[in-house]
This record gives structure tokens, sequence and C-alpha cells, in this order.
């Protein structure tokens, strides 16, 4: 993928194996480092202009990289979508100035569309007070990276924005229908990047966020309050881990070529007024790849903004309309 854009990336990983079999298959160079060996990532990094970070729980590595991306001035892009790590990078802002690089976390399908989305939506109502953004997948399945995150996100409920503040609410709170155009699908509430994201590219106050999922798992949520306490033990979470280990790595390159993301959005202003959009997208790591490249190539070309970004921030609502097989429907 990264030939049709004129890139040669250098991979990087802990264990040689795996990385060495992966850069050898694709005729690239590889570099083996380990994010708590400071030292030698900082020396790795000098060698690139930017990286892109792709190594999650990103709760767990995001913070050592964009570190040593400060350290070492290279330019520092991710594909996360957890609102802890949005919100903690936006800490390293003034330290990011300074350094003359851009920290961008979320250039994936966490969270491009749906960023994109919002910027569209407050674009064509400037006076919006309320957003929601709901997105699903159709076909396609879960890579281990993505599983991950969520094992260690089980239990621990969901979040809003409320008044320009982060709240916590309980996981599927709300839950309602929505036309995706392809398909009409349930979707609850759920912690999406957006929550973070969405309020430094647009502003607007209360944001909600939502994904596709069965009336009957809406159901059983309500009942959250009594097991989530279990969920979030270490027992399960480790169970949770073995399993995803046995499972295959992600979705094969037949089914992402057939499956597709939808995302729906909705703004609403003060007195009621309402305007909403809808995207087709390709399948999510397929997006997540044409995405990522995209904004590479942006940054390398010197199109860019130092400090802490977000994707729809920097290169507008049209980014989205760059990646290939993205359609936009206004409602």
């Amino acid at each position: 993928m990264a030939s049709g854009y004129d890139l040669k990336p250098i991979l990087a990983g802990r264990n040689e194996s795996s990385i060495k079999s992966l850069a050898e298959s694709l005729a690239l160079s590889y570099r083996v480092l380990d994010l708590s060996d400071t030292e030698k990532l900082c020396e790795v990094l000098r060698e690139v202009p930017l990286v892109l970070h792709a190594a999650g729980p990103f709760l767990h590595t995001s913070s050592l990289m964009i570190e040593a991306c400060i350290a070492s001035k290279t330019h520092y892009l991710d594909i996360t979508g957890e609102i802890p790590v949005f919100e903690a990078a936006k800490l390293y802002d003034a330290k990011a100035k300074q350094a003359g690089i851009m920290l961008m976390p979320g250039v994936g399908f966490d969270v491009v569309p749906t960023d994109c989305t919002a910027l569209y939506l407050k674009e064509h109502m400037p006076d919006a007070t309320h957003l929601k953004l709901a997105f699903a997948m159709i076909g396609g399945k879960l890579s281990h990276g993505t599983a991950a995150t969520m094992t260690e996100n089980m239990g621990e409920g969901g979040m809003v924005r409320e008044k320009g503040n982060i709240v916590r609410k309980p996981l599927g709170q709300k839950g309602f229908w929505v036309d995706f155009g392809l398909k009409k699908l349930f979707v609850m509430s759920i912690p999406w990047g957006d929550i973070s994201t969405a309020y430094t590219t647009t502003g607007i106050q209360n944001i909600e966020t939502y994904a596709a999922a069965s009336p009957k798992t809406f159901s059983l949520l309500k009942w959250q309050f009594f097991y989530n306490w279990i969920l979030r033990t270490s027992f399960v979470r480790n169970q949770a881990r073995k399993k995803i280990k046995l499972k295959p790595a992600g979705p094969s390159d037949e089914m992402r070529s057939k499956a597709k993301s939808l995302v729906w959005g909705e703004v609403q202003n003060a007195v009621g007024e309402k305007k909403s959009v809808r995207l087709e997208c390709p399948e999510g790591y397929t997006l997540t790849g044409l995405s990522s490249l995209i904004i590479i190539k942006k940054v390398l070309e010197g199109n860019l903004k130092t400090g802490y970004q977000t994707p729809a921030g920097v290169y507008g609502a049209d980014l989205v309309m760059e990646i290939p097989g993205v359609t936009r429907d206004a409602l």
C-alpha cells in the first residue's frame, strides 16, 4: 500500500522474528527496539522525520513514544481511538511546538471519518450546541490490537462531553435507530475518541458517540452496575487476552475488500434546528491504512501545524473525501 504513495517505511518492533519476517516479505528495512529503551528509541527516531505509532493499547505506549519524538524532534502520528490518549497528548502541546513537531493521534478510522464529519456539520451549522456521531461496520472483524484495547476498557463504562467537560456515564446509556443509507441499524452510546477530538476540532460543548450494537446487548447493559466490577478484575481480563491470542490476527484481505464502514453525524443548535450527514467508507482497517498514508505524505511535504493537532483541524472536513471509496451524503 505504501508503494502507491511513493513511501518506503522502516518497520520497527520489539520481536525480532516477527518484524524480520514482515520486513523481508515487503522488502523493507527494519529496526528492533523496545519502547522502554529511551536512548536507543531516540537514536532510531533521529533517522526519520516522522513515526506512525501502531503499538497498542496506546494507553500504555503512546507517552513513551511521544516523549522520544519530542526529544528527537520527530513528528508523531498514531492510530489510537482512546480518549485518555488524546487528552494526554494535548498536555504535550507546548513541548511539541518548542521542538517544532506535530503530534496527531488518531490518523486512522479512529478518528478521521468522524472528525471530518464533526467539522463538516459545524461548518454547516456554526451555532451548533450538540453533536452526535455514530458508526457501524458491515462485515469484517476486529484485529488483535483493537480487541486488546477493548479488553483494557472492560467494565469501565462510557463517557460523553457535557458543557465542555468529559463526564463518565454508563456504557450504552442511550440507544436509537440510525439510517446509515446502506442499512438501518440500532446504535448505543460508547466512549469513542471524538469525545476528545471533536471538541478540539469544533468547540461544540456537548458530544455523544455511538456504535452499532444489537438491541439485546443494549438491554443487558442495564444490569452492568452488578457485573462491571467483575470485568475489571485481572482474572477476567487475562482470560479475555488468552482468547484473543487464539483467534486470527484480523480480517483477511478478501473480507476487508467486501466490508464497509458507515458513519452518521447530527448537530443541533439551541433552538432545536438539526442537520445531519452520513458517510460510506471502506472497511475500517483498510481506511486506517489509506488515511494514515495520506496524512504521512502531507506531513513529509511540510503541510502541517506544530503542537497537538486533530486530522480535520489541520486538513479540513474534506480530508476524508481524499480516501478512495468514500462517499458523503448530506441529509
